[in-house]
């Protein structure tokens, strides 16, 4: 068995072990976004634009947990996949049983931090008072089932580490399908509206989570769990959370970002306007999966390369990642921008809503031909454990751009400038990853060459 995991990453075809992982990821990815977007529908359609309003003032709460199991699961992976290009899987064991208690952790503290006082944390994400029955119906459940959300985000990454794409794909397929069977069957015949997608998101994610712990004691993982890893080693813990805190950060930021959004779109707009949002949200979740997917393959092959030294695959990969993430994201936005009223009527029969959703998506996409290239690039800081670099990347998009710019173009632009902050921000952290990326492209060349003179000369 353990050579069989090993071979799946000791490979010298880049591109096609970049393809075969990246394939099963993005499957995965696609259903797992189904759970928030499949929700959106059916509240759009059976709720109407208000409970599309109330799930999108939640989300910045679903984007905290999210960024928790993307610390703890990226933050594990990159030093599992590192670990295991350098042959020791006992400190790679040790990781995994780190991530998992560090996960458990957290994901009860924002639970219960959230349960405390509902109310102020929706009013303080921007919402009106006819969004708020809404946002609190959905939230209140979702908090309760949190941690099912945020320990199955950071298996899928700890999984995809040992070499293991289709394992996260399966879990993932599994919940999103009983997710859309059980939104079906709460939200119609039962017309238990907001909370009937939340409890059906939440029981889904629960199974996810049993699928998952399953594969590790089946015998079947690479990487096995064992109870006395689960003890927090302060060494193994600092270097997840110091790769992982990048991933935890962007999720904050993103977060933060969305409760600025939120605010001044009820400033500009009014609930319709959050109501839109939250439409080209969903369809924007989709659109950047490209880049997700392919730095998610990117990830294992980067770092194990790294580890195992072997610097000029490590570069193959990246340039290969590269090419093709920007590749699909040029065509996602040919799709999407000049067609973009038949994506938004798939969310709400509303015609007010559709129209103002169809005008901003045309402002909002204007970026995403350069998503895969910022996607893929932050991802490989984190792959080869270049922490600073990961941070940069992570907060630049949301924080050093993005909310300034939400709170400087809206006083001169009205609605129009929240639109347009989000395609300019894009603009800005692209020129901003490709400096980052230049100097660790001519490392890996010098250290590639590096590599091969030593071993000429043993």
């Amino acid at each position: 068995m353990n050579n069989q995991n090993q071979n799946v990453l000791d490979d010298s075809r880049i591109g096609r072990l970049l393809l075969k992982l990246s394939l099963p990821t993005f499957f995965g990815f696609f259903v797992m976004t189904l759970y928030n977007v499949v929700d959106t529908i059916f509240i759009g359609h059976y709720v109407g634009s208000l409970g599309i309003a109330g799930l999108s003032i939640v989300f910045p709460i679903q984007l905290l947990s999210i960024g928790i199991g993307e610390m703890t699961g990226m933050g594990g992976a990159s030093v599992i996949s590192r670990l295991i290009g350098a042959g020791n899987i006992p400190r790679a064991e040790r990781a995994i049983g780190n991530a998992i208690t560090v996960t458990v952790v957290l994901s009860v503290i924002l639970m219960l931090a959230g349960l405390a006082n509902p109310d102020f944390w929706l009013r303080l994400m921007g919402s009106s008072e006819t969004i708020l029955p809404y946002a609190r119906d959905y939230m209140t459940i979702i908090l309760i089932g949190m941690f099912f959300m945020t320990f199955a985000m950071a298996s899928n990454n700890l999984i995809r580490a040992e070499g293991n794409a289709r394992t996260p794909m399966i879990g993932m397929i599994i919940g999103a399908v009983l997710n859309i069977i059980l939104d079906a069957i709460f939200i119609i015949p039962l017309d238990m509206g907001v909370r009937g997608a939340a409890l059906a998101t939440v029981i889904a994610q629960l199974v996810s989570v049993l699928y998952f712990i399953y594969y590790y004691f089946s015998g079947k993982s690479f990487l096995k769990i064992h109870t006395k890893n689960l003890i927090i080693e302060w060494n193994i813990l600092k270097s997840i959370l110091a790769i992982g805190v990048a991933s935890f950060t962007r999720m904050v930021a993103g977060s933060l970002s969305a409760v600025f959004v939120n605010r001044t779109l009820v400033t500009y707009g009014g609930d319709l306007a959050i109501s839109a949002f939250g439409v080209i949200h969903r369809i924007m979740m989709f659109a950047i999966m490209p880049g997700i997917v392919i730095g998610g393959g990117l990830q294992p092959i980067l770092g194990f390369n790294y580890g195992a030294k072997r610097y000029n695959k490590a570069l193959e990969a990246v340039k290969i990642a590269m090419i093709a993430a920007t590749a699909c994201c040029l065509v996602v936005f040919m799709v999407i921008y000049f067609a973009p009223e038949p994506f938004v009527r798939i969310f709400t029969p509303d015609v007010e809503l559709i129209a103002l959703s169809s005008y901003a998506i045309k402002l909002l996409f204007l970026g995403m031909p350069l998503i895969g290239f910022i996607m893929v690039g932050s991802l490989i800081f984190q792959s080869i454990g270049k922490a600073t670099q990961a941070f940069i990347t992570a907060v630049s998009r949301p924080v050093l751009f993005l909310i300034p710019l939400i709170f400087i173009l809206p006083r001169f632009l009205q609605l129009d400038g929240v639109w347009w902050a989000f395609p300019i921000a894009d603009g800005f952290t692209f020129l901003l990853t490709l400096a980052l990326l230049i100097p660790q492209i001519r490392e890996f060349r010098s250290m590639d060459l590096l590599t091969k003179r030593g071993v000429t000369e043993v």
